[in-house]
């Protein structure tokens, strides 16, 4: 319940592990805080009663009266601008949980963000980092909120993986180093169109640090605001600062120097993860790890040793002669293209995929499953509309376990099976998560 009183500072929405972050930082900041939320038993509710016993808390509706006479509302990154209740709240900030953290950072921030990668360039820094020594604090979309990683003494840096949601609302960050990693099409059901999910994406060039750009992704290339300074990274443009080049009759991930010479770093085979898209991502975490002043022996050290992220492409098991893979995280296309690319396995793979779209237009799987791919397993509410753009033989699941048995059936010796879904999965699991869980059980008990 909350009491009868509509003029508050802050009003969080959201009860979710952001919100209860937000509420927690105000109300050490001495501010009177109202937090709401639309649904009738959100998952932050008891814990927020039992810390904060005083607080206002409304749940099972946004209160337009309210949020009108607040000075500052904070919105939690799930919840959209267009929310009707917001309608009323003409000229009441209207900001994000990133935004508060970068009022009160006190230590050099890193902001990672893009389509697909960012868990995992995010996590590589990290362990580059702590490598070398270094007090960090990582989280944001990844993990941890960012107001619960402030801390005194300070660390010696913040690492922060933002999505487009958090960025929206976000006007103050000024990180020493921002990448977008890549663009493609994702929550085409939040933006007007992929120009909308840009600008959006865009936000993370805020204040005057160092822009990492991907010179392969066109999309990313025009983000480049004018007269910034920014490193590049490459796997085809000898132009790029970290690039992958021929050395000693293999290919090495280098760093340019002048007059088109190149300082050989390490040879790809070192690195404990293969394929392009971790070579992407360690060309992105090199350059990110430069502009910070990271030691290169520590981060070459770590690709050595860097096991990955679990469901991001990972390696489950070798069964029936048929190599196994979970990318249970790939929730968009392009996440699903780029790990089809990576696995570096032309017309060995079977992919199964299926979900909950979130209006994504699937017509760029066709060229790539076509190249890669001998069949296709799908499942989930949005099956048949990916089956119209595979030009190969496609199955159709009621279950993972039931797409697993034919994926088995599909597959000869020394294929691939891939889970790169392309889809979010909450038509059919709680989270990708569970998603990925369930998949290796059923290969297990293969």
């Amino acid at each position: 319940m909350y009491k009868q009183r509509t003029n508050y500072h802050s009003v969080v929405m959201g009860m979710g592990k952001t919100g209860l972050a937000c509420v927690k930082f105000l109300i050490n900041q001495n501010k009177s805080v109202c937090v709401m939320d639309n649904r009738p038993k959100p998952p932050g509710l008891t814990t927020c009663q039992q810390i904060y016993p005083n607080i206002a808390t409304i749940t099972g509706r946004f209160d337009a009266e309210i949020l009108a006479q607040a000075t500052e509302i904070i919105i939690s990154p799930g919840i959209s601008l267009q929310e009707p209740a917001l309608a009323q709240a003409t000229g009441v900030p209207v900001i994000s949980e990133i935004e508060l953290f970068a009022r009160a950072a006190n230590a050099p921030v890193v902001a990672i963000t893009g389509s697909n990668g960012k868990s995992t360039v995010t996590t590589l820094l990290w362990e580059m980092a702590e490598k070398a020594g270094l007090r960090v604090q990582v989280g944001g979309n990844l993990g941890t909120p960012a107001l619960d990683l402030l801390c005194t003494p300070a660390p010696d840096l913040y690492i922060l993986e933002l999505s487009s949601f958090q960025l929206e609302t976000t006007y103050s960050l000024n990180p020493k180093a921002a990448v977008i990693l890549n663009i493609s099409e994702d929550h085409m059901d939040r933006y007007d169109d992929l120009a909308d999910y840009i600008v959006a994406k865009k936000r993370i060039y805020q204040g005057n640090g160092t822009i990492i750009i991907n010179l392969d992704d066109p999309h990313v290339v025009a983000t480049l605001p004018p007269q910034r300074h920014f490193l590049s990274f490459s796997l085809h443009d000898n132009q790029s600062d970290f690039r992958i080049a021929d050395y000693q009759g293999e290919p090495y991930l280098v760093r340019s120097a002048d007059n088109d010479l190149f300082i050989p770093l390490l040879a790809t085979k070192e690195m404990r993860l293969q394929g392009s898209i971790m070579r992407a991502n360690a060309l992105a975490a090199l350059a990110l790890g430069e502009a910070v002043g990271l030691p290169q022996s520590a981060m070459l050290e770590t690709l050595k040793t860097f096991k990955g992220l679990a469901h991001r492409c990972a390696w489950v098991a070798n069964k029936q002669h048929i190599d196994w893979y979970n990318d249970s995280k790939g929730t968009n296309v392009g996440a699903t293209i780029a790990a089809i690319e990576g696995l570096e396995k032309p017309g060995q793979i079977i992919l199964i995929a299926g979900g909950e779209g979130k209006g994504a237009d699937f017509s760029p799987l066709t060229d790539i499953v076509a190249k890669h791919c001998r069949a296709c397993v799908l499942i989930g509410r949005d099956a048949q509309l990916i089956a119209e753009h595979l030009p190969v033989p496609v199955a159709f699941a009621k279950t993972m376990k039931d797409a697993v048995i034919e994926a088995a059936k599909l597959a000869k010796n020394g294929d691939a099976v891939l889970l790169s879904p392309a889809c979010a999965s909450f038509d059919m699991f709680k989270n990708y998560e569970e998603r990925g869980e369930v998949f290796e059980g059923a290969v297990k008990s293969l």
